[in-house]
């Protein structure tokens, strides 16, 4: 009997003790929400080292757009998102974060290599280079890495210090810091816009126009 009962107990904290780790894993690897510091100076829904790409000041309304190289409707939107920023021009800010879908094989490699570009003052030309390229390497199940490194080349980038940046890990660490935000604020798939730190269901492009329209007139 007693052998039986120190059995048990002896179970009860194995399960115990699997559960406890359970939530420690859990926890380590849930997504945080930025400090003070790291949204200190920042617009709303962003941090203060976002990719702003149209800067009017904190008194006028933030468009974030989360976004994936690889993903067929934001390369749709692209030219959408092009006229509405010409539309707003001096009135919105407009910024761009990263969101790496893992269904797609390159949207990882493509976010490396827009990030390393950034390092070198050419975020935006290498963003259009992905979207106006995308039918070339999208969807496809190989990497894409040596293509992009190509593209690196045709924007005259120091490809020494862009292969540093890919290799760096805090390079996927910065687009992994937008992923866990675009998580926390609710963000599930791309493209998805956040206006002033909310994300917004749209089923007509209208529904985005008014929205920016109304934050216009608060």
């Amino acid at each position: 009997m007693k052998t039986s009962v120190k059995a048990a107990l002896i179970s009860v904290g194995v399960v115990v003790v699997l559960v406890v780790a359970a939530v420690f894993i859990v926890l380590l690897n849930r997504p945080t929400a930025p400090t003070s510091a790291e949204t200190s100076g920042a617009l709303p829904g962003t941090r203060a080292n976002s990719h702003v790409i149209d800067r009017v000041g904190e008194d006028a309304p933030t468009l974030v757009e989360y976004l994936d190289f690889e993903c067929e409707a934001c390369a749709a939107f692209h030219p959408v998102v092009t006229e509405l920023r010409e539309h707003y021009d001096g009135r919105i800010n407009y910024v761009v974060r990263y969101f790496p879908l893992a269904g797609h094989f390159n949207s990882m490699n493509a976010a490396l290599a827009v990030e390393a570009a950034a390092r070198q003052d050419k975020f935006l030309e290498m963003h259009d280079m992905m979207f106006d390229t995308q039918a070339a390497w999208g969807e496809q199940q190989a990497s894409a890495a040596d293509t992009f490194r190509g593209y690196a080349e045709e924007l005259g980038l120091d490809l020494a210090a862009y292969d540093a940046a890919i290799s760096d890990p805090a390079t996927r660490s910065r687009i992994e810091e937008d992923v866990n935000d675009g998580k926390l604020a609710g963000v599930r798939g791309t493209p998805t816009f956040v206006l002033d730190g909310k994300p917004l269901e749209l089923t007509k492009l209208s529904d985005l126009t008014d929205a920016i329209d109304a934050a216009l007139t608060r």
